[in-house]
């Protein structure tokens, strides 16, 4: 079965690469020796992330207008908060982007972060490599709102697109330890509104140490996405990064993903429900013991 999936996947049928994501993501007997089997495919992942409504979705969209004309295929992953009870979701970039779902150079998946912290999967990444076996050009992943702690889409994404808006103002402050350092590329979105010039100025201003210390500045886009506005020049930006990304990048990258995978399996014994049943007999007292036994 999984051997059919996978020359299904490479030769474009989009049925056979939705059923391997499922079956990926439920992780059904034999999914770690399919996903061994995928070969090597270097295809651009773009990150896109930010603060909630910052208008990633609509910023998404236009980026598959922008890849579909250039007679380029796109694969979107779009994730959506669930609950912490039942881990449901509801996924409103099914509305966002309806335009392309039946589009045959475009190919859109909505995931719920079932419980995770970091805006995404927790299967993301396997996911992403499945869909690297088929014939996209980019690959797309918008993570859910954000905060500073959460961006594990540095970890994935080869370039990663922090878009904030004008009126974000002093709030870049209380971003800057975290969200604002995995940046590739800053969006400023909805530039067409009071302050966006001085919004700009100021974020430059900030980050203006960081490139005295020889980082390499990262480029400021303003657009609006609801008329397309700027969307060229980002997309310019995002093909420019893609090219010159370093070797020592990569290695960053691929480490990143191996860790979280590696981590992944080592949790995989440990059940939250089963620790809720212990400290309803235990009570709260015993914590550390208890953890101690999963070490041992």
């Amino acid at each position: 079965m999984w051997e059919h999936l996978l020359q299904q996947i490479q030769q474009g049928n989009r049925k056979s690469l939705a059923r391997a994501l499922s079956l990926v993501e439920n992780e059904v007997e034999g999914y770690d020796v399919f996903l061994e089997r995928i070969p090597v495919r270097t295809v651009p992942v773009i990150g896109i992330t930010g603060p909630p409504g910052a208008g990633k979705s609509t910023l998404t969209d236009q980026l598959i207008g922008c890849i579909v004309a250039q007679q380029k295929k796109v694969a979107v992953i779009c994730v959506d908060p669930s609950s912490p009870f039942n881990l449901g979701a509801v996924l409103g970039d099914r509305i966002r982007m309806n335009q392309w779902y039946t589009h045959p150079d475009v190919f859109i998946r909505s995931l719920a972060t079932r419980g995770s912290l970091g805006g995404l999967h927790p299967g993301i990444i396997e996911l992403t490599e499945v869909m690297k076996a088929a014939d996209f050009d980019y690959i797309m992943v918008e993570t859910v709102g954000v905060g500073q702690s959460e961006i594990e889409i540095a970890g994935l994404a080869d370039v990663t697109l922090v878009v904030l808006v004008p009126e974000a103002g002093d709030e870049i402050q209380t971003m800057k330890a975290g969200l604002m350092e995995i940046a590739d590329i800053f969006v400023v979105n909805k530039a067409d509104r009071p302050g966006a010039d001085a919004f700009v100025k100021n974020l430059r201003m900030m980050l203006a140490p960081a490139f005295m210390h020889h980082r390499e500045e990262v480029p400021i886009i303003q657009t609006t996405a609801t008329t397309g506005e700027g969307m060229d020049k980002l997309m310019q930006a995002i093909e420019g990064r893609t090219q010159q990304d370093t070797h020592e990048r990569k290695a960053w990258l691929l480490a990143e993903r191996a860790y979280k995978l590696i981590q992944r399996q080592r949790m995989r014994d440990v059940s939250k429900e089963d620790l809720k049943k212990t400290f309803e007999h235990s009570g709260e007292n015993n914590l550390h013991r208890i953890i101690r036994q999963y070490y041992n």
